[in-house]
């Protein structure tokens, strides 16, 4: 794969920082490079530094291209910054309220996490906006001198300001920034991030990005000062890329930064493989993220995290605990459990040898032979077997099993819950899953999408080139992205609609291209989209629908969607958006040499179905086009291994995709 840019000698480095595995993919001159180095969950810079180091040369020119997971981490495990919130006074408990959703809709007792601001350090002051910007009650200059000592006193490392109506008017939220600026403290300001409605998701995500700004700051500062990189960028959680320094006044934007670059990746290689129509299945070493293309990466602005509502635009990505190092235990009633708890990389599977005491999915391969012990990482390490057996026959003693079953069943139990996940992206949305491929990636994907394909229907798996490093791979493939909103609230009855969006539209589409060309993206490249979020009067949700047609293609979708459509009411154009792109630098791919008949195997010993089945194990970098090996069988390669079922087949195309399918009676 060979980038085509204006800098051909200037090496393009991506870098996907997980929960196990620090994944490194190197482009220079038209050659690949491939590390996983041991993350460092003290300091993921610092793996990133690592794999650098062994990379590339000294002082060699590079790009990089970084996927990373410490805003989501700081999230899901609440260790972000003290934030402080200025808000309208008499709205500072919109953060904690929330809406009127029940997740937990039978417990008795409800349960949820607490905000991410405490309430002493929710500052309310006077200043009233309307809805459409006009002032109802202006700021208070008195109040506005005392605000930088009330804020003081809070202790706050981050500060949030979200006021009423904002979207229509920035001119309080700007006012109220000026104020507190003399502070030095990191400043979140909502009419910045989400010029939208709905006051408590703008609140929220606005709440999000300045508890995880200053870890942010910190971890990409260091990344920018001593990764020695010409430009870094970083992938967002729309599948396109931010220059870093957005990145760091903006993090909210890469809570899915990398599961976005994987989705990118595997929609890539399947389009190769012939086919658009994808549910991308993404198993790790802690989670699996699923989410499903009909052609294009489906994207939503209803997303939450750690219970925190963020009004981003993000690929629609579902995940659950369940990866190749989730934990394994027997709980009080005597059931099978695996996960959500992970043995992560220090100290990882008992397998690795490194200290680790309990049972893992990895080390059920392992055990089951799926996943050969001498061939991790390519050969280069080899993997303890034998240190497997005690705690095994703890769990299997348990569930007067053999060590055999109790191995199955830790897969099986493994594989329900990313079965569940499958269909909340397809049954559940209304797609079926026989009209799709399902694509496996990640470190342990390729040893259980046979299964799980069988499970949910569907007719076939793609498992593309090297699969554990096909989230860094994403983000090569992914374009540069800028996307700007504004909450208008016109309705079609209005007799200068048109104008007033066609205006708006405008001024968003300039912005946008006015900061890609700022940072950088070349202006003859860029590539401009209009969108409006619509809906029927008196409806609480939006569609959204190309901005050219809107009105005749929010009828067409609402009735797609709901199964009719009111041609005689009137429609609402809620939000306007304009999204700039750049594309990513074109990656050429060597097609592979043909077939010359049946590659070296290896014969070997592999438990399926309660048994010792023989099997044949075989290294992908021997296949070739038209290749093709039947079940039992594995696959190795250096960054993950396919299992390949008893009546199962796997043919090999052009571009080395690994084609799995069952075998033809």
């Amino acid at each position: 794969m060979s980038p085509h840019s204006n800098t051909p000698s200037t090496a393009l480095l991506a870098v996907d920082t997980g929960g196990t595995f620090t994944d490194l993919v190197l482009l220079r001159e038209g050659r690949i490079a491939t590390l996983k180095v041991p993350s460092t969950p003290h300091d993921p810079s610092q793996a990133v530094l690592d794999g650098i180091a062994e990379m590339l040369e000294s002082h060699e020119d590079f790009f990089l291209l970084h996927g990373s997971t410490v805003a989501t981490n700081a999230l899901l495990e609440r260790r972000g910054s003290k934030v402080a919130l200025i808000t309208n006074r008499g709205f500072e408990d919109v953060i904690e309220i929330g809406r009127q959703n029940r997740p937990q809709l039978y417990a008795l007792v409800g349960h949820r996490l607490p905000s991410l601001v405490d309430r002493d350090s929710r500052l309310g002051i006077g200043g009233r906006l309307g809805p459409r910007g006009e002032e109802i009650e202006p700021l208070d200059d008195a109040e506005l001198g005392e605000l930088l000592a009330r804020l003081t006193e809070t202790g706050a490392e981050s500060v949030a300001i979200s006021l009423l109506h904002s979207y229509a008017d920035d001119s309080h939220e700007r006012a109220v920034a000026a104020a507190v600026t003399e502070s030095g403290l990191p400043l979140s300001v909502s009419s910045e991030l989400v010029p939208e409605f709905r006051e408590y998701e703008r609140t929220s995500t606005t709440v999000v990005n300045a508890y995880v700004s200053p870890i942010m700051k910190k971890y990409l500062g260091r990344l920018s000062e001593e990764a020695g990189a010409k430009r870094v960028t970083i992938m967002g959680s729309n599948g396109g890329a931010l220059p870093v320094e957005r990145a760091r006044r903006e993090p909210v934007h890469t809570v899915l930064s990398g599961p976005a670059g994987g989705v990118i990746g595997a929609l890539t290689w399947a389009k190769r493989a012939g086919t658009d129509h994808v549910i991308t299945f993404d198993m790790g070493g802690t989670s699996t993220d699923v989410s499903l293309c009909p052609g294009r990466p489906l994207r939503t602005r209803e997303f939450e995290i750690a219970g925190q509502p963020t009004s981003i635009p993000v690929i629609d990505i579902h995940t659950v605990g369940a990866g190749g190092g989730s934990l394994a235990r027997v709980d009080a009633g005597g059931a099978l459990r695996v996960g959500p708890q992970s043995a992560g990389a220090e100290p990882g599977p008992i397998c690795y040898g490194h200290g680790g005491q309990g049972v893992t999915v990895t080390d059920a391969h392992v055990w089951l032979g799926r996943l050969p012990a001498g061939a991790f990482l390519g050969g280069g390490s080899e993997l303890d077997r034998d240190g497997i057996r005690g705690p095994l026959q703890e769990i299997a003693t348990a569930l007067d099993m053999t060590l055999e079953e109790a191995a199955e069943g830790i897969l099986s139990v493994a594989d329900t819950a990313m079965e569940r996940a499958l269909r909340v992206i397809s049954v559940e949305r209304g797609y079926d899953p026989a009209d799709f491929a399902v694509v496996a990636f990640g470190g342990a994907g390729g040893l259980h999408v046979a299964e799980l394909t069988s499970r949910v229907g569907s007719q076939k798996a793609l498992v593309p080139p090297d699969p554990g490093l096909l989230s860094a791979y994403g983000m090569l493939a992914s374009p540069v992205t800028r996307e700007t909103s504004r909450t208008v609230l016109l309705s079609t009855d209005m007799t200068d609609i048109d104008r007033v969006i066609a205006e708006t539209l405008d001024t968003l589409e300039a912005t946008a291209l006015e900061e890609m060309l700022a940072e950088g993206s070349p202006a003859d490249a860029l590539t401009t989209e209009r969108w409006i979020d619509a809906r029927y009067a008196g409806q609480s949700f939006e569609l959204r629908v190309p901005a050219a047609t809107w009105t005749n293609d929010f009828h067409e979708a609402h009735e797609e969607r709901y199964g009719y459509r009111r041609d005689d009411s009137p429609v609402e154009a809620v939000t306007l958006r304009a999204t700039v792109t750049a594309p990513p630098p074109p990656l050429a791919v060597d097609r592979l040499d043909e077939s010359q008949g049946l590659p070296a195997t290896e014969a070997c010993r592999v438990v399926s179905g309660g048994s010792e089945v023989d099997a044949v194990r075989v290294w992908r970098r021997d296949l070739r086009s038209g290749d093709r090996i039947e079940g039992p069988a594995v696959v190795q390669e250096y960054s993950g291994t396919t299992w390949v079922p008893p009546e199962w087949v796997v043919d090999v195309d052009e571009w080395g995709t690994l084609h799995l399918s069952q075998a033809a009676e």
